[in-house]
């Protein structure tokens, strides 16, 4: 009896923790289950999607084409540049400097094909939504810039008191000699503190960052004579008050501006960008001819382009000017010195080879500029302002403290603006005209006069010509690339 009931007992306990363990295995295995099944990503086909960000809005201007618009490669030029007066100018640099900015342009493009959106990332979708929401915030506040200026004719007006200038006189490295009238020892500063003013509408104030940002990873280059050298470094002083590392931008070569060389690339690094100079006194050809004794003369191909034009198609942004080589000297003598084809005329009319110049000019631009990805300016005619003669011959202007207010210099405009227009009205290729003609009528106080050179006491130097075509800078040429901001933000907008 006793023996029976002690063999039960351990069967029961067996039985007892083996009915347990089983349970406690089911259970763990139904959590466990449950679990992974609760951890897995839903598959049913009603799941909500995440919306994706909108797209940044498209830049104003895309890389130049590789090809031209036949579809043919474009080849560099294998002319050299002929310099025609090397006492004032240099020859153009070497073709080791093609090489260099052709190596600059592909990291442009490459950088700019970079930055394309990448669809297969995974965005962060908080950041790129305030993102998206700054960018619509400077969209709108932009439109309603625009829409005040939208019909308001920007070259009439007057000029208006201001706390100017852009940038401190002496502050901008790229200001050379010839321009720095404070630090040559001008002493009156009043000529600094003018505004431009159109009639119907206010100027938005110039945005040296947004400027850059709207450059970035393009090209601007500055084709044409010494006047648009003059404004190249206004631009450069400008666009240097939007970086806060200046060491940031530099010229690619190494080179110091200075008047006898003829071309320049400026890198902004954190832009991506360059903004370029390449010198053009007449945008066509100039040339030297030998004479039976074989003595060289210059002449220049009013029919042919400017040896310097494999450059010009590499820039998104392109800013043209020619004007005041045509009315001294040689050029507007014109003997012996206009050419067309292998003719070279004994005697020519200036005024007749500066509109056909344009018009060689002209064609060039309608055959190798792409409208959909290149934008073309061509700066009007800047106004001079000598007395008692002409630059060669005593012409003066120091003194000169305040704009003029009144008197028949407001209102002239040259003939060669009349054929400038009529150039680009006749063009397929949208041209935007600069036309700061008659807003620099008014400045006689802005020219260099005899604040050319340093340590002149305020004394005009017998041996020294006065200055009175180009401008000091900080100073007017600062106007006309606070027109061409204005204009790149129509252009986003039109």
């Amino acid at each position: 009896m006793s023996t029976s009931s002690s063999s039960s007992f351990p069967r029961t306990i067996v039985s007892y923790t083996l009915s347990t363990s089983l349970f406690i295995v089911f259970f763990l295995g139904s959590v466990f289950l449950f679990t992974r099944r609760a951890l897995e990503p839903s598959l049913s086909p009603y799941r909500a999607d995440i919306p994706l960000p909108h797209p940044r809005p498209p830049p104003l201007l895309l890389p130049p084409p590789s090809n031209d618009l036949n579809g043919k490669p474009r080849d560099a030029d294998a002319d050299v540049t002929v310099d025609t007066n090397p006492k004032e100018d240099e020859a153009d640099p070497r073709r080791g400097d093609d090489d260099d900015v052709a190596a600059v342009n592909t990291k442009l493009k490459a950088a700019e094909e970079s930055n394309s959106v990448n669809l297969t990332a995974k965005p962060d979708l908080e950041d790129e939504g305030a993102s998206h929401n700054n960018v619509e915030e400077n969209n709108n506040a932009e439109s309603a810039v625009v829409e005040k200026l939208r019909g308001c004719d920007l070259y009439k007006g007057s000029w208006v008191k201001d706390e100017y200038p852009l940038y401190q006189p002496g502050s901008c490295p790229y200001v050379d000699e010839a321009f720095d009238c404070q630090r040559n020892g001008r002493r009156d500063s009043d000529y600094l503190n003018w505004r431009w003013k159109p009639d119907g509408c206010d100027l938005p104030r110039f945005n040296a960052t947004d400027f850059l940002v709207k450059l970035r990873g393009k090209s601007l280059m500055l084709v044409g004579d010494s006047m648009n050298r003059n404004q190249f470094e206004s631009m450069l002083c400008l666009l240097r008050e939007g970086l806060s590392d200046k060491s940031r931008m530099y010229e690619v070569h190494g080179h110091n501006i200075t008047k006898g060389r003829g071309y320049f690339v400026f890198k902004f690094e954190d832009y991506n960008c360059t903004v370029e100079f390449v010198r053009s006194h007449f945008l066509v050809r100039e040339g030297v001819r030998a004479n039976a004794q074989g003595n060289t003369n210059p002449t220049l191909s009013i029919d042919r382009i400017d040896k310097s034009h494999a450059r010009w198609k590499r820039a998104n942004i392109l800013v043209f000017n020619t004007g005041h080589w045509w009315v001294h000297g040689k050029t507007a003598r014109g003997k012996n010195y206009y050419k067309e084809g292998d003719v070279i005329y004994p005697k020519f009319d200036a005024t007749e080879a500066y509109r056909r110049a344009l018009k060689t000019w002209a064609k060039w631009i309608d055959q190798n500029v792409n409208p959909q990805k290149q934008l073309v300016f061509y700066r009007g005619y800047s106004s001079a302002h000598f007395r008692g003669g002409d630059w060669d011959s005593g012409g003066s202007c120091n003194g000169e403290k305040e704009p003029v207010k009144k008197g028949s210099i407001l209102d002239s405009y040259p003939l060669k603006m009349k054929i400038v227009e009529e150039a680009i009205k006749e063009m397929q290729v949208p041209v935007i005209l600069l036309n700061v003609t008659k807003l620099t009528n008014f400045r006689k106080d802005g020219h260099p006069s005899i604040y050319g050179k340093p340590n002149m006491d305020g004394k005009k130097v017998s041996s020294r010509k006065q200055d009175c075509s180009h401008w000091c800078l900080p100073g007017v040429p600062d106007v006309w690339n606070h027109l061409i901001y204005v204009s790149l933000l129509l252009q986003a907008h039109s």
